[in-house]
């Protein structure tokens, strides 16, 4: 019997060659490589930096508020493109974390189930085959993935850290400019924990409007700032609800990250391009937890209480990879520490790649990270790892510092 599904697939996804592939993406990779060095030194606990989810609970508050809305009778139906108290509650927010003032909740803001969602279903908006969405990278795969579905086109815009890991929009080709309809931007940044400017947002919209572009900024950090850089949304620049929209997340500054809740904001219709097609795609997510995030973004401090943690603990990695011979410095938002990988060992390996190292981390050494080969060779150490108390923080760190001592790295 011939297997006729086999060749039904979309060439979006491969076509006849879907699931034939050889081809192992990184954080397939990683899970092996975990797998073999947890089979290999069983009694050598993985130390998992890699992961890029919080590791506290959601607050109790906001847990009490899904136990009881959760159980009243008019909540229990489809939600659709949202509902108009978390639309408030999110206006409120951005006007009192970060200074966004008359967002029109009705018309401005639509709630998504978490920000990838959002990320993905702009472009079904926009994008028709031959058009550019401009994607800086290293970043998070699915801002281009969709553009490629459509048959769009995406051009990269490398993150380099002479640029303080900002793009150089100077450098966009003025046909791919002229073609572009979106810009997806991301600060603080994932992998870099780079942080934006307002003089940078400032570029950001006059290349959108001397080129007609779209910006898309994805804002899932932004709350997450520290050693007294203030929390900054593209929306608070002047000019910028005219040319796009940003996309909060609850995930990382609530520590909800399963919960799938965030909201697109600024510009109307973008927005309302957005809810389009979102309309299409899901019945919205549950009342019972937008009401819940609605009692998170009314209490910031939660998030402050989250940043104090990753602050410190940002301080300890910093210290123990700097005195093992790491160049690296504290990043002024997110959760992930990236720094340069090594070229090699001296007198033993030879790292050609960030994924080299990555790969003789977690086998020789039990410690799980990210690497990123797409601009220079660095690796992401994410600092949500598990540990209930600040001690066990410290001995942490310790044990990673004991793990790399005596490795003399070639840089």
């Amino acid at each position: 019997m011939s297997d006729y599904i086999q060749n039904l697939f979309a060439d979006r996804i491969g076509g006849s060659s879907f699931g034939k592939g050889t081809v192992l993406y990184k954080f397939e990779k990683i899970k092996r490589a975990r797998r073999q060095a947890e089979k290999n030194h069983p009694e050598i606990p993985i130390i998992d930096m890699g992961v890029g989810e919080p590791d506290w609970m959601a607050d109790k508050a906001v847990v009490e508020r899904l136990y009881v809305e959760a159980q009243k009778r008019e909540n229990r139906g489809y939600s659709d493109n949202g509902i108009l108290a978390f639309q408030e509650a999110a206006a409120h927010y951005m006007e009192r974390v970060f200074g966004v003032k008359d967002l029109d909740p009705q018309n401005e803001i639509c709630h998504s189930i978490g920000s990838k969602p959002a990320l993905a279903m702009i472009p079904q908006a926009f994008i028709n085959p031959g058009d550019v969405a401009i994607v800086t990278v290293p970043g998070y795969g699915v801002l281009a993935t969709m553009t490629r579905f459509l048959g769009g086109e995406v051009y990269s815009l490398p993150l380099q850290k002479e640029n303080d890991f900002l793009p150089d929009l100077d450098s966009v080709p003025a046909d791919i400019a002229k073609r572009a309809k979106l810009l997806y931007i991301n600060y603080p940044n994932n992998p870099t924990g780079a942080v934006a400017t307002p003089e940078f947002f400032k570029k950001v919209i006059d290349f959108a409007k001397k080129n007609e572009v779209i910006v898309i900024s994805d804002a899932a950090y932004a709350a997450l700032t520290f050693d007294g850089y203030a929390p900054l949304s593209f929306l608070s620049i002047p000019g910028a609800k005219e040319v796009g929209v940003e996309i909060q997340s609850l995930s990382k500054a609530f520590n909800m990250t399963g919960w799938r809740l965030g909201f697109v904001a600024g510009n109307e219709k973008v927005v309302k391009g957005f809810a389009c097609v979102k309309d299409n795609n899901d019945s919205g997510q549950f009342k019972a937890i937008q009401l819940a995030g609605a009692e998170a973004l009314a209490t910031p401090s939660i998030t402050q209480k989250t940043v104090e943690k990753y602050s410190r603990r940002h301080n300890l990695l910093v210290k123990a990879l700097s005195e093992v011979g790491f160049k690296v410095s504290k990043p002024k938002g997110s959760f992930y520490l990236y720094t340069q990988a090594p070229k090699g060992i001296e007198g033993g390996e030879v790292f050609n790649t960030a994924e080299d190292f990555s790969q003789w981390l977690i086998r020789e050494k039990q410690i799980s990270t990210v690497p990123w080969d797409d601009a220079g060779h660095f690796i992401r150490f994410s600092v949500t790892f598990l540990a209930d108390t600040e001690e066990e923080e410290v001995a942490l760190m310790a044990e990673i510092k004991r793990r790399l001592s005596g490795s003399q790295f070639i840089w």
